[in-house]
């Protein structure tokens, strides 16, 4: 009979010394020489899972509320369908500086978003994010904005700068002034001028009454966003006009609405529209309504439900102008 090999001994596991500590989603731990490979891909997608969580990729409300007014701008301006370039400008630059305005949003407020209980889990206050790395986010975000916009004139360049600046402001004010709302307002409401000299090289008085009705419609709802965080935000030191209207603030968004709608039909008024634009403001003044309605018990989730309503209200306006310019000869 042929010899029978001797047994052979199981592998020895690797020792200590072999295994590397890799960072993962989960944290740093220790894995096996084999497993090695596939860690870096896996933090690779837990960083760019940060990165679009801190620009609020998955939450596409801000670049809508900021797409609005500019559009409702643009066709104002062009009396009409604008030329596709600029609309293709104007719509890819909202999404950059949304996103350019969340990142430089929660720098501001690292020492803030940890104490609130909807912004603790966002990646800077969580961790997930670095001071640095997320200004060298912000950094690129607006110089493709501005690239965009150099496409464009300089007296439109000129009122990009401006708006940068106020959105970069914006999150500063909540520790010195009692209504930084109205700042985002005005950030917000540039779009607006932009549009006018974009297509018509000027602004003009309905250029003026529109980005006055935007202000306070943004001040508006962006009180209605304050009220979810304002027990967090009293307690943090920070301001905001929920705070300062305290009791009043349902009667102060009433009044902040009624204005924007008032001026909005104005608006309406000097450019000669016709119907369809004011079924558009009946529509945008019922939701409003709605928001004081469902927000009337100041419940967290609520105010939050009628903050995301502002959607439908920007969304009516344009498709009143919409339709007016689509029956006009």
């Amino acid at each position: 009979m042929p010899a029978q090999p001797p047994p052979r001994s199981p592998p020895k596991p690797p020792s200590r010394a072999h295994y590397r500590l890799v960072e993962t989603p989960q944290g740093v731990r220790a894995v096996a020489p084999g497993a090695v490979a596939a860690a870096p891909q896996a933090t690779a997608r837990a960083r760019w899972r940060a990165w679009l969580k801190l620009i609020r990729f998955d939450r596409p409300i801000g670049t809508l509320l900021l797409l609005w007014p500019t559009l409702w701008g643009l066709w104002f301006a062009a009396e009409g369908v604008p030329p596709w370039g600029l609309l293709a400008i104007f719509a890819v630059g909202a999404f950059l500086t949304r996103s350019a305005g969340c990142v430089i949003n929660d720098y501001a407020d690292r020492w803030l978003d940890p104490q609130v209980e909807r912004t603790r889990t966002r990646p800077l206050a969580a961790g997930e994010v670095g001071g640095k790395e997320a200004l060298a986010i912000f950094v690129v975000l607006m110089l493709i904005a501005f690239g965009l916009v150099l496409l464009t004139n300089t007296l439109t360049v000129i009122l990009a700068v401006i708006a940068a600046a106020l959105a970069a402001s914006y999150p500063y004010m909540k520790r010195i002034v009692w209504f930084p709302q109205v700042v985002l307002g005005a950030a917000f409401s540039m779009g607006i001028p932009m549009a006018y000299t974009a297509v018509r090289g000027e602004v003009d008085a309905i250029a003026v009454l529109l980005y006055c009705a935007n202000l306070m419609w943004t001040t508006a709802y962006d009180t209605l966003y304050a009220m979810v965080d304002r027990d967090d935000d009293i307690e943090a030191g920070s301001r905001s006009t929920a705070i300062l209207f305290g009791e009043l603030d349902l009667v102060a968004i009433g009044i902040l609405h009624a204005c924007a709608l008032a001026t909005l039909a104005l608006v309406g008024y000097r450019a000669e529209l016709s119907a369809p634009y004011y079924v558009g403001l009946g529509v945008a003044g019922l939701v409003m309504a709605w928001q004081l309605w469902i927000a009337r018990e100041r419940e967290r989730e609520e105010c939050f439900r009628a903050f995301l309503a502002n959607n439908w209200v920007g969304a009516a306006v344009f498709a009143g102008t919409l339709a007016h310019y689509a029956a006009s000869p």
